[in-house]
């Protein structure tokens, strides 16, 4: 499988051709989101002989490289351990900060979802539930929104029967 045999830095030197990013724009930006999510060792690797969670580090770093102005990130944070959650999570905090890119964070985690996102989108079934900024959303809210919150609380006092 070509996909599988090309090393994962030349894959992202060759996507930024095709996206028109200078050589040394590529290789700074390279470097610097590598070494923040914890992969600069893993980018001559075959994408089969890593983990998935490298795997979804790397997705990540193909898609800030490029420097987009809407960045749509689908549980960027699933598959990895706690320390790498956390640099994900950082990078996208620092990436919003600069003000220049709006992102879509789709998650099921409650935590992370108040960590990153100032406005809310809540759906069920495709639908939209609910919907409000941070500050108009009050916790219990939130967590009732999110993706299986009410089942959650079911569960919760269903494991306490136990």
């Amino acid at each position: 499988d070509l996909h599988l045999s090309i090393r994962r830095q030349r894959q992202m030197c060759i996507r930024d051709r095709l996206y028109n990013v200078s050589n040394p724009d590529y290789r700074s930006r390279l470097h610097s989101f590598s070494k923040i999510l914890g992969i600069e060792d893993f980018l001559h690797e075959i994408s089969s002989n890593v983990s998935y969670g490298i795997q979804k580090r790397v997705m990540l770093v193909r898609a800030l490289i490029h420097d987009p102005e809407i960045l749509v990130l689908d549980e960027p944070t699933s598959a990895l351990g706690q320390k790498q959650q956390m640099e994900v999570l950082k990078t996208i905090k620092r990436v919003r900060a600069r003000g220049d890119i709006a992102i879509i964070f789709i998650t099921h985690n409650e935590i992370h979802s108040r960590l990153i996102a100032d406005r809310y989108t809540f759906l069920a079934l495709g639908q939209v539930i609910g919907q409000g900024t941070k500050a108009e959303l009050e916790g219990g809210d939130i967590r009732r929104l999110m993706a299986g919150g009410a089942e959650i609380k079911d569960l919760e006092q269903e494991l306490a029967k136990i």
